[in-house]
């Protein structure tokens, strides 16, 4: 099956029934599928945090083997990308990125991703940027992402305040690890699109947080569909 064919017929095929000794395509014998949400916010369990949570929740419903993780880079501290795909001085780089983000990206390597970033300025957070680097990391010696579906959200304090410029920013830096881009539905077709304009309660934003509803089921349809492969 192509690209196309999936896109077009694959998913609107829904998902099915998949027997439960199946495995996942990162080699889960379980039968589970992990979906894990990435929050690129500064700004530790607010709005990108609530809506990448939102995501990851309506994937759940999707089947009983999707399993989600919500990792919130808020807080965290990581450093800067060094330039190498391989770590420096193992004692010298031992930051949040290695203690805490690595271990949930690569043991095992998630069934499909969710990333969600605030606009800021009209591009993503200096935080996912620095994330976005040091994943560089799972794609030597081998594409540990490659062919997982992979959705993007944003938050802006605009309803037009450069989400969909944040969505692209992430989705060209992860085709790099030649992920399967997975876009949302309308009115969000190039992922969810939310806007803070409640004094940090996202929720508020229906039209916002029923794009990210459908983000994570798109997701989940995705990853189900190409553990059957």
């Amino acid at each position: 099956m192509d690209r196309r064919e999936f896109l077009t017929t694959g998913l609107a095929a829904g998902t099915g029934v998949i027997s439960a000794g199946s495995s996942s395509a990162s080699g889960q014998s379980s039968g589970k599928l992990m979906i894990v949400g990435v929050s690129c916010s500064p700004r530790k369990g607010k709005t990108t945090a609530t809506a990448v949570q939102v995501a990851l929740e309506a994937a759940k419903t999707v089947n009983p083997r999707i399993e989600t993780q919500l990792l919130d880079l808020g807080s965290m501290n990581i450093s800067g990308w060094n330039g190498s795909a391989k770590p420096a001085d193992a004692e010298l780089t031992k930051d949040d990125f290695e203690l805490k983000v690595l271990p949930m990206l690569r043991d095992p390597v998630p069934d499909g991703l969710i990333i969600g970033s605030p606009s800021y300025f009209r591009s993503m957070s200096a935080l996912c940027k620095v994330y976005l680097d040091r994943i560089a990391v799972l794609r030597s010696p081998t594409l540990l992402l490659a062919n997982k579906p992979v959705g993007v959200l944003s938050v802006g304090a605009y309803r037009n305040g450069g989400q969909e410029l944040v969505i692209e920013q992430i989705q060209t830096a992860m085709l790099c690890h030649e992920v399967m881009i997975v876009g949302g539905k309308p009115p969000a077709h190039q992922g969810a699109t939310l806007w803070n304009a409640y004094n940090d309660d996202i929720t508020k934003d229906e039209l916002g947080i029923e794009s990210a509803k459908k983000l994570g089921v798109r997701v989940a349809e995705a990853a189900l569909r190409l553990a059957q492969e």
